[in-house]
Formats: C-alpha cells, sequence, structure tokens
C-alpha cells in the first residue's frame, strides 16, 4: 500500500535497481519494476540534431533548476494516461524537500514549456519523467540536465525504459545485471546537482554531445539559474 512506502525506502528500492509505478493515476496502489533490460544514457553519448542545436543557441528561453518542481511533476502526469498517482506525486515532492530529488524547467515568456525530474543518488541519476508543451521542450530540458550532469561528476544517467524518443537521442538498454553493476559503482561515488560555479552558456550546451561539460562560465540568456539545494525518463507509455 502506498501508505507503507516512505521517502527512506524509496531510497533503499532505489539503491536495489527497483523504481515504482502505478497501474493509473487512479490506482492506489504503487509496484516495484526492476526491468530484464533497462534504458540508460551514456552520458558522453547524448545527440544533438542541427535543429536541437539550433533551438538551444536560439536562446529565447530560460532554464531554472529545482524552481517549480510540483510544477514539473504535475505536467508529466497532464496525460490521459499515466503511471504518476497522488502516492507517488507526496512521495518525490517529500525526496525534493529534503534535497534528493531535483527538476529542472524550462520557461519561454513565463510559461513553463518543458521539464524534467528525477533523484540524486552517489553519482546516479535516476530519471523520472520528462515533458513538453511546446517544440523541443522537453529535448532542450534533457540536453541542460545531460551538461549539467557531466559537469556535477556523475557518472549513471538511468531512464528505466527506453522509448523511441529517448533512443533517438542516444540511450541505449542494458541488461539487468549490467545496470546493477553499473549502479554499485555509481552508488559509491560523489555527485553535484549543483556543481559549484556552474553557469554554462547555450553554446557550450549545444557543443557538448559528444563530449564532457565545458568549463563552467558566465552566462546570458538562456542561463541556469533557481535553487541549489541538495528532480527521466519516460515510462514506456509516456513518450515526449
Amino acid at each position: 500500500m502506498p501508505d507503507q512506502i516512505t521517502p527512506d525506502l524509496l531510497l533503499r528500492a532505489y539503491a536495489m535497481g527497483l523504481f515504482p509505478m502505478a497501474r493509473s493515476r487512479e490506482d492506489p496502489d504503487l509496484h516495484w519494476i526492476d526491468p530484464r533490460r533497462r534504458g540508460v544514457f551514456p552520458l558522453e553519448g547524448f545527440h544533438i540534431s542541427r535543429s536541437l542545436r539550433r533551438a538551444i543557441l536560439r536562446a529565447d528561453y530560460q532554464v531554472t533548476v529545482n524552481r517549480d518542481f510540483a510544477g514539473v511533476v504535475a505536467a508529466c502526469a497532464a496525460r490521459e494516461e499515466t503511471w504518476i498517482n497522488p502516492a507517488i506525486a507526496a512521495l518525490y515532492q517529500a525526496l525534493h524537500d529534503r534535497g534528493q530529488a531535483h527538476s529542472l524547467e524550462v520557461w519561454r515568456d513565463g510559461a513553463l514549456i518543458g521539464g524534467v525530474y528525477g533523484v540524486a543518488l552517489g553519482a546516479a541519476f535516476m530519471g523520472e519523467s520528462m515533458f513538453s508543451r511546446a517544440t523541443d521542450g522537453s529535448k532542450i530540458a534533457l540536453a541542460w540536465l545531460m551538461h549539467r550532469l557531466r559537469a556535477g561528476g556523475f557518472t549513471l544517467f538511468d531512464t528505466q525504459f527506453l522509448t523511441p524518443h529517448l533512443a533517438s537521442l542516444g540511450a541505449v538498454e542494458i541488461p539487468r545485471a549490467e545496470y546493477h553493476r553499473r549502479l554499485a559503482r555509481a552508488l559509491n561515488n560523489p555527485a553535484r546537482f549543483d556543481p559549484p560555479g556552474y553557469q554554462p552558456l547555450p553554446s557550450s550546451v549545444a557543443g557538448s554531445a559528444a563530449g564532457s561539460a565545458s568549463s563552467p562560465s558566465l552566462s546570458g540568456r538562456g542561463s541556469t539559474s533557481g535553487s541549489t539545494r541538495s528532480g527521466t525518463s519516460q515510462r514506456r507509455t509516456q513518450t515526449s
């Protein structure tokens, strides 16, 4: 039952390779999932197409972190079919309040047009869900998130399932045993979702798909801002 799952139990489950899902927003029960094949994003393998690069460089948006965690979760759940029920939303909000779940938001003209959230544990980031309300909204969010994770020293980006959308961006599937090995290594290493002095330019995000994150630099339009507290996957039926 959902009232038996606490934030601490949720973190322990993640450390074992499990994550929760509900069958629908109306289903009060949560179910633990440990897929036979796991989706992951190679941190040096995010694919930025020419059109996405242009969208990032256009910089007609603002990127923030942890500014509207609840809004990102709500947007991710605002689909005809969703695995995010009220119990899941409450659990991840509790983790966010403790600095263990994070969101990255993309705004345009004051409106939230894209975002992603997930859980940071050691050097692993467990992507939970993402959404898009404008062309390339979720892709811009993922590009900025990937750059941030590399800069912060993360070594594992778990997408849980592989969808065609994620595969087009460079995500791959690995066997369960290999995922557990990578997870065990990542849990033993430190990482920061808020690297000190991290203020990337859109040009560094657009140009770093196949390489390591650029050195922190001062940023202008399209820059990141928001809380520095120490939050992507789409489940198989929810590809943005």
